[in-house]
């Protein structure tokens, strides 16, 4: 289950991240030293303002292309870039070599993305700045219980784990 939020034009980045960054560190209670964030590569603005706002070392903000961190509707129409928390589920690994292909394996996990819909991509792919840019974020309901629960997975929550016990049963397993 995706909880969002959205703001038209009432704040931007700036908020957004304080926000997502204070819900996560002070409601729950996440250490600070589990958490790294991804920004589309070419937003600047987001990087000094994480850096500002969450205080992480410059290795644990991590740049990351369009494909991941550049959220469109589709050909045209709006976009914009995008930053993602995670959360470091074995942090007692050390130190990450590739972070990409570390959070595809499963050791960092996404639980909250922030949108921050600022261009309408023309036909011919330029980016024309929004008159009231707007924030989109998101925040995975079973991603964000299996951290605060300690479990390995989404299924072993308590939101899942009868549901997945019902199925086994009834499927003489």
């Amino acid at each position: 289950e995706m909880l969002g939020n959205f703001s038209f034009g009432g704040y931007f980045k700036k908020e957004a991240i304080e926000w997502g960054w204070e819900f996560v560190t002070e409601i729950l209670k996440i250490e600070k030293s589990r958490l790294w964030v991804s920004v589309y590569e070419k937003d600047d603005e987001a990087i000094e303002l994480w850096k500002k706002t969450a205080g992480l070392p410059p290795e644990r903000i991590v740049r990351m292309g369009e494909d991941s961190n550049f959220w469109t509707m589709g050909p045209t129409g709006p976009c914009g870039p995008c930053s993602e928390i995670y959360v470091d589920l074995t942090p007692e690994k050390g130190d990450t070599k590739n972070f990409e292909e570390e959070a595809e394996s499963g050791r960092f996990l996404e639980i909250w993305n922030l949108v921050f819909t600022q261009f309408d991509k023309q036909e011919d792919g330029t980016l024309k700045p929004l008159p009231k840019p707007n924030i989109d974020t998101g925040m995975g309901l079973e991603r964000v219980a299996s951290v605060m629960q300690n479990v390995p997975s989404n299924f072993e929550t308590d939101l899942m784990a009868s549901l997945v016990a019902g199925i086994a049963k009834a499927a003489n397993l």
